[in-house]
């Protein structure tokens, strides 16, 4: 990571797993813990440690602070009147010229803009100007470039007028050299602001672009774009407003890759909804969302790479409603995922949420609702929150794709003859929330460890053979937490033998709705569910388990016994080193 700054822990609030006779265990984290009895059982309040360069307030911290002209900066009763007259405009004001179709404005000031033109309007102020361009129904054509074009200023803003409509659209070509290529194209800082509407149509590439910061604070606005709809070259930040965006490029972007502190997109208010050709969000550094309403639907060709959202260094969640379908991964990052709150849906063609090194998970709500795989990257951590995934390959794999990776699998979905199956390095750490897993390959897969202290896992793992709902290369350690790992028979694995905390593992096979009811030696009911889909195996972990004890797991009226601690016949304990033939099955 390219940074690392320290902030307090974060409340997180911890569901109870549908299992009856299990109290939710404690999380085992840096922070203090409360818990409080309701109906449906115990749920236990924690302050979970954040890996802070994930959290969105560090993120951001570590960036450059975008460039925001607010409201009050700046008055109404200031402007002067340009009225648009087709193809020229008149004015009384000073530092306005209107030579032929072109309307440019060399001073600083407040203007407000009425009419139609086909032209151009353009700001050509000083370098320490501070220009308004007050939008009060305007409709901007220009055949021949940008209908609005910012060449020199410090900061421009467009206010769009209470109650107005105005609409903006450009040519239907640039050539390669033109600096100017976005209907809405400004070489300073931007900021959208009002309560009225804005039509923008990027006939020949983006909708609106600023070389600078593009911020956007409110309105109403739509934009039809043949490339990107929205770029802030060094920042692209949205705090407000209702945004329908359509792009056959990417939807929203910031693309400065030149300065660590630049190029990241935040949506911390407003409602967003973006259909993209490309990504819906693509972001050089950094993607972070902390608030608003956000829906984005990436349908770009599968093999055109179109994502959700990308970032190349972190993208994190912390508030508001995310939800994202996309033909390739739903989140993507090169670099690394936080997710600290809000609630976030994806449905993806491939990864549901990909990250090169860190994925973690300390709170909110995550459902991964179609993927190829569901969680993917080198370490893994869920330590609170609520996370549903569904995957037709494995749901969580410790993958780093790496080369290393590639020598030790057996391909996409794992199986049999993948070669050896050692420990690359890779980590899968679950320490609190709640985790519901359907996962059509493995279930919970590492290429190296597998870590549970706490939380609340169902595993609802293969039914074909070749993959099973737990698999490890490094061993596979439960301490705490409840686990219920339910799947085919040919990969079951165990939790390791030497694990603190007790488990129990049956060859039994149902169908799905048969209840799965697991009891103790008394006769006292543990654990009972209902199955989510066919399976042949069972493994369950809690503290209710003791080390010594004789279990009997009944499904559909037939019923077998199990002794704690004791693998099934056929399968493997995930012991460190264990050769477990098509072991790990992460992509090569």
């Amino acid at each position: 990571m390219r940074r690392r700054l320290i902030l307090p822990t974060l409340p997180l609030a911890l569901a109870g797993l549908l299992l009856t006779g299990c109290a939710v265990t404690g999380v085992t984290t840096s922070g203090s813990a409360t818990t409080s009895t309701t109906g449906s059982g115990t749920t236990t309040a924690v302050e979970a440690a954040v890996d802070s360069d994930l959290d969105p307030a560090a993120v951001l911290a570590a960036n450059q602070e975008a460039t925001v002209v607010a409201d009050d900066d700046w008055s109404a009763d200031d402007a002067v009147d340009i009225t648009l007259t087709g193809s020229s405009a008149t004015t009384s004001a000073d530092g306005v010229d209107a030579s032929g179709n072109t309307v440019t404005l060399t001073a600083a000031g407040v203007y407000r803009l009425s009419g139609d033109l086909t032209g151009s309007v353009v700001v050509a102020a000083p370098e320490d100007a501070q220009v308004v361009l007050i939008l009060d129904g305007v409709d901007i054509t220009n055949a021949d470039g940008a209908a609005i074009s910012v060449t020199t200023a410090d900061d421009v803003v467009l206010s769009l007028a209470e109650g107005s409509r105005n609409s903006v659209s450009d040519a239907s070509s640039y050539d390669n050299a033109a600096e100017a290529n976005a209907a809405i194209y400004a070489d300073a800082d931007l900021t959208v602001t009002g309560t009225g509407s804005l039509a923008v149509t990027g006939n020949g590439n983006d909708g609106i672009t600023s070389t600078d910061d593009l911020a956007i604070t409110s309105g109403t606005i739509t934009v039809d774009a043949a490339d990107d709809a929205l770029r802030g070259k060094d920042a692209l930040v949205i705090s407000g407003g209702t945004l329908d965006l359509a792009a056959r490029g990417d939807a929203l972007k910031s693309d400065d890759d030149e300065d660590a502190t630049r190029g990241y997109v935040w949506i911390s208010g407003g409602t967003v909804s973006a259909t993209s050709g490309d990504d819906g969000i693509a972001a050089a550094t950094d993607a972070v969302i902390t608030g608003g309403t956000v829906t984005l639907r990436a349908e770009g060709a599968a093999d055109a790479g179109a994502k959700g959202i990308s970032a190349g260094v972190v993208v994190s969640i912390g508030d508001g409603t995310v939800d994202v379908t996309a033909t390739d991964d739903g989140l993507h990052s090169n670099g690394s995922i936080g997710i600290v709150g809000g609630v976030t849906t994806v449905s993806s063609g491939d990864d549901g949420a990909h990250a090169d090194a860190a994925l973690e998970i300390a709170a909110g709500s995550l459902t991964i609702a179609e993927s190829s795989e569901g969680l993917e990257a080198t370490d893994i951590t869920i330590s609170g929150g609520e996370v549903a995934v569904t995957a037709s390959d494995d749901g969580l794999n410790g993958s780093g794709d790496s080369a290393t990776d590639s020598a030790t699998e057996g391909g996409a979905g794992g199986g049999p003859g993948g070669g050896g199956m050692s420990d690359t390095g890779e980590t899968i750490t679950i320490s609190g929330g709640t985790l519901t897993v359907d996962a059509g390959g493995d279930g919970i897969d590492s290429n190296g460890s597998v870590t549970v202290t706490g939380g609340d896992i169902v595993v609802w793992g293969p039914t074909m053979q070749g993959n099973g709902a737990l698999d490890s290369n490094g061993g596979f350690e439960v301490t705490g937490g409840t686990l219920l790992a339910v799947g085919s028979s040919g990969m079951a694995e165990s939790p390791d033998a030497a694990s603190a905390q007790a488990w129990v593992a049956a060859t039994i096979s149902g169908a799905a709705g048969d209840e799965i009811e697991i009891t103790d030696a008394d006769g006292t009911v543990i654990a009972s569910t209902a199955a989510a889909k066919q399976f042949e195996t069972v493994v369950f972990s809690s503290s209710d388990v003791a080390g010594d004890g004789a279990y009997t797991v009944t499904v559909g009226g037939e019923s077998v016994t199990a002794t704690a601690g004791e693998a099934i016949a056929g399968g493997m304990g995930g012991g460190p080193g264990g050769a477990h033939p098509g072991g790990g099955g992460g992509r090569s």
